[in-house]
């Protein structure tokens, strides 16, 4: 298994090989080096056949979070059959946003991953993900338009809105995002509060990003395939889902920064798969916004 910083690039990445089991890694210089422990953060509602696929694939992540809407289908069942471990929340079915929210905040492992659970986000790409995460950035977001990305799901419709959004969210906050509808997403731990996420819908993937801005966090993006959901059919709604995602944006755009609780401030850095010390980039409100260095 290669290290973390073998195959990834902020605006593209090879498509990776599975996660390691998290241990000492060695790397050229000789010194061993510590992969993070990793959580997978899923919300569910009514997924049991897409999970039948997803949940072997994710035997070397460390904790597994499942938010159920109440399913009738057996999807809680379904995941304690591969992973009798996984960390099982039940929760009325109130939105996607509510689920990722309870879910983030049930995590204990030093990196979050979040993912969808119709088998349309591969976990094979967690690799890409993390490399970037152990090299200082405090949130990856994926991208289906970045080296190596794609969709086989997006319709015309969804493609041109997606597109309309992206711009617009690059000229408010002027960054340089090729993908803001995507939610396949990764973070520090010691990221969730302080994007403060209130969303209960879909819109929580604009949130967080616009967030992230706001909280001077280092952001990067990196490369996507998704397929097509596995089985079933989606709860996103385009038009109304489109609404809310504009409505989060421009609404948040003039909240102003998002400034560290007392905790936070005085909490320890996590210490990650470093070849040597790294200090994350903490943007000002004032040069996140109104430069091009949120997005790198």
């Amino acid at each position: 298994m290669s290290s973390p910083d073998s195959s990834v690039r902020v605006t593209g990445a090879k498509r990776a090989a599975s996660l390691p089991r998290p241990g000492n890694l060695l790397n050229v210089s000789g010194h061993a080096r510590r992969w993070p422990t990793v959580t997978a953060v899923i919300p569910t509602l009514n997924e049991a056949a897409n999970l039948r696929w997803l949940m072997p694939r994710l035997a070397a992540v460390d904790e597994i979070v499942i938010v159920d809407g109440e399913s009738t289908d057996g999807t809680v069942e379904t995941v304690l059959a591969v992973r009798p471990d996984a960390k099982i929340i039940v929760e009325p079915p109130t939105g996607k946003g509510s689920a990722m929210r309870t879910g983030m905040a049930a995590a204990t492992s030093e990196m979050i991953v979040m993912l969808d659970a119709d088998g349309s986000m591969d976990p094979a790409e967690f690799d890409s993900f993390l490399a970037l995460l152990c090299r200082g950035y405090d949130f990856v977001k994926g991208t289906r338009y970045g080296c190596g990305g794609g969709s086989d799901d997006l319709t015309g419709l969804r493609r041109l809105g997606n597109s309309a959004l992206t711009g617009f969210a690059n000229r408010l906050y002027r960054q340089n995002w090729s993908d803001l509808c995507y939610g396949y997403v990764a973070m520090r731990r010691d990221a969730v509060e302080r994007l403060r996420l209130e969303s209960t819908g879909f819109e929580i993937e604009t949130e967080m990003c616009v967030n992230a801005v706001r909280a001077g966090l280092r952001i990067a993006e990196v490369a996507s395939h998704e397929t097509e959901r596995r089985f079933g059919e989606s709860n996103l709604n385009t038009w109304r889902d489109g609404w809310r995602v504009l409505r989060t944006m421009v609404r948040l755009r003039f909240k102003g920064a998002l400034e560290p609780l007392p905790e936070q401030q005085s909490a320890p850095t996590l210490s990650t798969a470093h070849t040597g010390p790294v200090d994350p980039v903490r943007l000002t409100w004032r040069s996140a916004a109104f430069s091009r260095t949120g997005t790198e």
